[in-house]
């Protein structure tokens, strides 16, 4: 395992995959008499941890609080990141972190350096508990009003919507599942959710840009891409939704023009990675399916809560077609030459994400019978840790589930994590062969 980082990762998920499924399949976890199917309860812990939220039972209907704590617990232990937590165990005992522990984990966030990892870690703590404490109290006033003044049930729901949100988790804790409708409830959901998909690496740079009182000129290549990029897609996603899905009922129920950009806003942030509120995405068009799947492909910021191949990765690959088209010879922008490493890594982090979804969906399409748009529709959103489900998820299916499953480890993860892990450090050749071109395009 030393010898392999990657490893460590692999086997801590599996070990909390393994703890959580457990608790899940006791009797004390379900509503309903006996114990929880064993699919259910593995899908629904790596789908828990994994971060992505794709619920094959109602969370309120079928789990008892003590399940639903379970999987908000999990929920947590995912969007802080295995490795993290793992960090945060070697600090509080040795007050130092192993080399090997330092390279998983600088990976795992983003860290370019080593020294980075400490004040990754911290400004990972810090972010998360800040963001979920706001979201917390941003959202008891409207739930509480919702409720009733029931005190106890506002308190629980506003302490499990904030930690599913910023951890762009779609469990939720009431029945009926999230419906935004008042700006109280749903714009500190969609708030914490967006915070949660810029990822950690954003965050510890815009905080020290800030600190230091310097403009945002100052932030990194890697900040600047990810915002931008990132308010781009809901952009272009918040346009697509009020044209491609304006007459439709479902998602827009009775709903003025102001309910309906509140309505599409939410349909835009939500489906990168949160997964809230599922009823209304099996009634949209096809068209929106597809356009939802390439959304959930591309996905979140790097080292976040969310999932995809990043929208740092597709940018890359846009810089990339480009430069190709262009017949540049460098890569630029923002005044910044990409290097050669980095146009390598995306394009190897796009294919085998790309290939995994294809295999996942036809494998789908061969255990349930379902179509090819809802395969590539269900496939993306496990792998991408969207959290949306068109009904190819089902406990009366459980290759389904497995197949899912694998998605959401692959996803969570990632790539470049397994290649690592199943694959062994082989010394570079002093041998560079003759260069020749070939013919492309």
């Amino acid at each position: 395992m030393l010898a392999h980082p990657g490893q460590m990762s692999a086997c801590y998920f599996l070990a909390l995959i393994l703890i959580v499924a457990l608790l899940l399949w006791l009797p004390v976890s379900s509503r309903e008499f006996g114990s929880t199917s064993p699919h259910v309860a593995i899908f629904t812990a790596v789908s828990a941890l994994s971060t992505c939220g794709i619920p094959v039972v109602n969370t309120a209907v079928h789990w008892t609080i003590f399940g639903q704590a379970v999987i908000l617990i999990a929920v947590q232990l995912g969007g802080l990141g295995v490795m993290t937590f793992a960090s945060m165990i070697a600090i509080a005992t040795s007050r130092h972190i192993k080399v090997s522990q330092r390279l998983l984990t600088a990976t795992e966030l983003g860290a370019t350096k080593l020294s980075e990892v400490k004040s990754i870690i911290t400004v990972v703590l810090v972010s998360t508990f800040a963001i979920e404490a706001i979201t917390f109290a941003a959202l008891f006033p409207g739930l509480y009003r919702s409720n009733g003044g029931r005190v106890g049930r506002t308190v629980w729901q506003s302490l499990f919507y904030a930690v599913s949100a910023y951890n762009n988790t779609g469990f939720t804790p009431d029945a009926t599942g999230l419906v935004v409708n008042s700006w109280g409830v749903g714009l500190p959901i969609m708030a914490s959710a967006f915070c949660g998909t810029i990822g950690f690496p954003v965050i510890l740079n815009v905080f020290r840009t800030t600190r230091a009182r310097r403009s945002p000129r100052h932030w990194s290549l890697h900040t600047k891409l990810t915002l931008v990029t990132t308010i781009v897609v809901v952009a272009v996603s918040l346009l697509w939704f009020l044209a491609a899905e304006w007459n439709n009922a479902t998602l827009f129920p009775g709903a003025d023009d102001s309910k309906r950009f509140r309505y599409a806003l939410s349909a835009a942030v939500m489906p990168r990675s949160a997964g809230f509120d599922i009823t209304w995405v099996p009634q949209v068009s096809e068209q929106t399916k597809v356009f939802m799947s390439a959304v959930m492909f591309i996905g979140t910021g790097s080292s976040s809560t969310g999932g995809g191949i990043r929208v740092t990765t597709f940018v890359v690959l846009l810089l990339i077609c480009r430069a190709a088209l262009l017949n540049q010879r460098d890569i630029t922008v923002f005044h910044r030459r990409l290097p050669r490493q980095v146009r390598l890594m995306a394009v190897s982090v796009a294919f085998t994400c790309l290939m995994a979804v294809y295999v996942g969906a036809i494998a789908l399409i061969i255990a349930t019978g379902c179509t090819f748009g809802d395969a590539i529709f269900e496939a993306s959103s496990a792998f991408s840790l969207g959290g949306y489900s068109v009904g190819v998820a089902s406990p009366d299916s459980p290759a389904s589930l497995y197949i899912l499953a694998v998605l959401m480890l692959v996803g969570r993860l990632g790539p470049m994590t397994i290649a690592y892990t199943t694959s062994k450090t082989r010394p570079q050749s002093v041998v560079r062969y003759p260069e020749e071109t070939i013919g492309v395009g």
